[in-house]
């Protein structure tokens, strides 16, 4: 594969929580979840250290095994976890968590593995690509958004808000009826989308955090196809810039509301 990335951060001044690592043959991507100010952690690493960890873990992991994704990843969690297991109360709902897409190319297959609501796109030259998403946390996430949408970004309102919604949703956290995401447990693997597609099938994929796919999610600037184009033709880099523009004319969330106004965005473009 050809590999193409770019990662920026939410604002210039904080981490990029964010991590993307890559082969020739393999990608991994990881979006750790923010924590907000008002929530505590009983852990003492941060939500960077967590997905950095993680993901470079993950990618020595897929580099020197062909076992099934899901237990690479089951892995990949029980040995991050033991690093801090013993420093830390990880049994606290507060302890940091990620997203995790994973793509390997091998004997002319590709395989894939999403948990979390980062996006995998498969371009196999139809009209449509093929849209992968988890989608768990977004059907638990919906009923509690209304007073979080009903008020402007920035205001001490907004934030406390956004600090209940974050608060509410750690209840529903890698827990049957509610959502999965990579953190202490490395059962949550079982729970990944996994699937595998002949490698010939497939012209180009591209891998999203939800804040590069807020392109096409949230702010409808483009269709997927559109944002396949944007990607082969200019870069990932010009993806992100087209959201932080629209991010940027809507600081407050008035037209898009959202609870920050601005999330760390990562896009890999891969030429199969």
């Amino acid at each position: 594969m050809r590999v193409a990335f770019a990662s920026e951060p939410a604002y210039p001044d904080r981490p990029n929580e964010d991590f993307i690592g890559a082969t020739a043959d393999a990608v991994v991507l990881l979006d750790g979840a923010s924590i907000p100010p008002g929530v505590t952690s009983a852990c003492s690493h941060s939500v960077r250290w967590y997905s950095h960890t993680l993901g470079s873990t993950l990618l020595a992991e897929m580099t020197q095994s062909a076992g099934p994704l899901p237990e690479l990843l089951a892995k990949g969690i029980k040995h991050v976890t033991s690093l801090h297991d013993f420093t830390c109360d990880l049994t606290h709902g507060g302890s940091p968590s990620a997203t995790v897409i994973m793509l390997r190319q091998t004997a002319g297959h590709l395989d894939w593995l999403v948990l979390g609501d980062s996006t995998l796109i498969l371009d196999t030259g139809t009209a449509e690509p093929m849209v992968i998403c988890d989608d768990r946390l977004e059907q638990v996430a919906a009923p509690h958004r209304a007073r979080l949408d009903s008020l402007r970004g920035g205001t001490p309102e907004h934030a406390e808000a956004r600090r209940e919604y974050v608060e509410t949703l750690g209840q529903y956290r890698n827990r049957d009826g509610g959502f999965w995401v990579a953190s202490t447990d490395p059962l949550a693997a079982d729970q990944a989308l996994t699937g595998t597609i002949p490698a010939n099938q497939v012209h180009a994929v591209a891998v999203l955090t939800d804040g590069a796919a807020d392109a096409v999610n949230r702010y409808r600037l483009i269709t997927w196809r559109q944002l396949l184009d944007v990607l082969a033709q200019d870069g990932p880099d010009e993806l992100i810039h087209q959201i932080r523009e629209a991010e940027r004319s809507d600081p407050q969330g008035e037209l898009w509301p959202r609870s920050k106004a601005h999330d760390d965005a990562s896009a890999v473009f891969c030429l199969v």
